[in-house]
């Protein structure tokens, strides 16, 4: 199975991009600002441009399993979750509706069933997302 994340919207204080699964347009996210490349402010910074492996793990912040992606240049801990804001970010992709400029809503909704489609993905398959 294969992610794709389009960034549509790079903003100063966020990001709003299009999540497809294997090409059919799934969701909206949202993420911190894109930056060039080697400038990081931690918590505000979105992760590169590139491809990854997507996992299931369990998060220890969240205290449930969530997806993962691995490998991020300068980054860990990188996951897909619900919220609302980037600054509910701090570097992962929120999921959700773009009906509020700036955000997503629905986003609980939205990430359970993200989690109904890659958790049995995760586990029979390798899941990549591309992020462009």
């Amino acid at each position: 199975m294969k992610l794709t994340l389009k960034r549509i919207a790079l903003q100063p204080t966020y990001t709003i991009g299009r999540l497809y699964i294997d090409g059919t347009y799934f969701c909206d996210t949202c993420e911190d600002t894109v930056r060039p490349a080697g400038k990081k402010i931690p918590g505000e910074t979105a992760i590169p441009y590139g491809t990854y492996r997507v996992v299931i793990t369990q998060s220890a912040r969240f205290k449930k399993k969530l997806p993962e992606l691995l490998n991020v240049p300068n980054f860990s801990g990188v996951r897909i979750h619900s919220g609302n804001t980037a600054k509910d970010s701090e570097g992962c992709i929120l999921v959700g509706r773009n009906t509020v400029k700036g955000m997503v809503t629905q986003s609980r909704d939205t990430m359970k069933k993200l989690m109904a489609i890659l958790e049995p993905a995760c586990s029979k398959s390798i899941v990549t997302i591309e992020i462009i």
